[in-house]
């Protein structure tokens, strides 16, 4: 009964989660002594746990990294991102309502998640604050050195969305990536052997090589020398803020065999 008495009371002077554990530990005596007791004490322990792991799961979410010159650098964690916020190396990037953008140091974001909360904040102990889906760096203005991805999206930057054998200009979603030489004459797939076509001359040409399809490359194609868009990885789904930074998914998947 000691026990019992003690563990009582120092959940009640004290409810914290160690007083918790040694209460529920005692669960079979207190039953005898205070059922109801016991309910209140397992009620109040899953509740703690709950906001625990909603909190870690708030604090673990992608947020997207802009450097100064408003370029997709990165991805870090929404605890990393509010760091960054807090010592002021960063701000929160807002999607306005006329879709304009807008720039919010700490305190400003701590005000704004105060006159409008949001389902998706983090919670100390004097006030909530909502996570951020894009951050700003303020100081850092230079570029990832990567080499170019061999991807969709560079491959039609390279060929400035034209078919590569009517030298006609057209819309990404009418054009096909072309294997040169045909992969089952073991044709690579490598920026050397990859086009963009249009799909008559796709269809026109088959599993052909140009020449023997009557047709004639309007450009010889190569490896690129510039950097036309930063890599971003990303793990699973992304936020719709980030569209307006970074072409997700299809165009930035490098390429390897598995293109038709």
């Amino acid at each position: 009964m000691l026990a019992i008495r003690n563990s009582i009371n120092s959940f009640c002077s004290n409810p914290t989660e160690p007083a918790v554990m040694i209460a529920c530990d005692l669960k079979e005596e207190l039953i005898k002594f205070s059922p109801r007791f016991v309910d209140i004490i397992m009620e109040f322990r899953i509740r703690s746990v709950g906001v625990r792991l909603s909190m870690n799961s708030f604090l673990n979410q992608q947020v997207l990294v802009l450097n100064r010159l408003w370029q997709a650098v990165n991805v870090c964690t929404a605890r990393r991102a509010l760091t960054l916020l807090f010592e002021g190396q960063a701000q929160v990037v807002l999607n306005s309502t006329d879709g304009s953008f807008r720039t919010l140091d700490f305190r400003e974001w701590q005000d704004l998640s105060q006159q409008d909360p949001h389902s998706e904040s983090i919670s100390t102990i004097s006030f909530k604050i909502r996570v951020p889906r894009v951050i700003l760096l303020v100081l850092f203005d230079r570029v990832p050195k990567k080499e170019v991805k061999f991807t969709r999206h560079n491959i039609f930057e390279r060929d400035h969305n034209t078919c590569q054998y009517c030298a006609k200009v057209f819309e990404r979603r009418d054009l096909n990536l072309d294997h040169v030489i045909p992969r089952h004459r073991g044709g690579p797939t490598t920026w050397e052997n990859i086009v963009c076509s249009c799909i008559r001359c796709n269809t026109h040409k088959a599993n052909r090589t140009p020449i023997e399809a009557g047709m004639h490359l309007w450009r010889k194609p190569k490896r690129p020398k510039w950097r036309p868009f930063i890599h971003v990885n990303i793990v699973g789904n992304y936020h719709d803020s980030w569209k307006h930074f970074l072409d997700i998914a299809y165009w930035n998947v490098e390429l390897g065999e598995e293109l038709g």
